[in-house]
């Protein structure tokens, strides 16, 4: 869902056993602890980064790729394993295919490469178009994209997740950011699945690990 949640809605879906005056009163309390927010006075409300991120951290359990989606995905990529930017310009399609958004790789040398750029219109957070150009925009900018993976400080976790006001770049607000670091062929490089704030991370978590691997096995044949 990508409008903001009332708690009358929650009720319904989930009938969670509360009346909704209850659910309203919990909604309130997480809004003051700066796990909800509300856009507008009259709307509901939405998670916070800090609530995304507790749900990823404590909550969420992970779907892992079937095998033969693994041995489908390290097939689509094979033959590129002598050559490293063939294999990330494969890897990065076959990722975006994988996360249904927009997949990105680079190297600390200042190679990037995306794919996946059709799906983001398939987000009803893209249907603004001044969202769309403010993402495109910055897939262009290989400037930022080298700060994004390579020099702004992580968190020490093998899967960075990110959302656009963190990095203090207001037009990315809308978007969230899953992140990993590989080493291949003795260069370093990044992964990354870029798409709205509400991505579906117990999907493209595993997915991205398992690509993070893939081309570090791969380049090693």
């Amino acid at each position: 869902m990508a409008e903001p949640v009332g708690s009358e809605a929650l009720d319904k879906k989930y009938s969670l056993g509360v009346s909704p005056a209850t659910i309203r009163n919990e909604m309130v309390t997480l809004t003051k602890l700066g796990y909800l927010r509300q856009p507008h006075t009259s709307a509901g409300r939405v998670p916070a980064p800090v609530a995304m991120k507790f749900y990823i951290d404590q909550l969420m359990e992970e779907r892992q790729m079937s095998l033969a989606d693994e041995v489908k995905a390290k097939e689509e990529v094979w033959d590129s394993r002598n050559d490293l930017d063939e294999l990330l310009e494969e890897a990065t399609k076959a990722l975006a295919e994988r996360t249904r958004n927009v997949a990105v790789a680079a190297t600390d040398q200042g190679k990037v490469w995306h794919a996946g750029y059709s799906n983001v219109f398939n987000s009803p957070e893209f249907s603004d178009l001044r969202v769309c150009a403010n993402l495109f925009s910055f897939l262009e900018e290989a400037e930022k994209l080298q700060e994004l993976f390579f020099e702004r400080e992580g968190s020490g976790s093998p899967i960075d997740v990110l959302f656009g006001e963190e990095l203090g770049w207001p037009e990315l607000n809308p978007i969230g950011i899953v992140t990993t670091h590989f080493k291949a062929k003795g260069i370093n490089g990044a992964l990354g699945v870029i798409g709205p704030v509400r991505l579906s991370y117990t999907t493209i978590i595993p997915v991205l690990r398992y690509f993070r691997n893939l081309i570090e096995e791969v380049a090693r044949a």
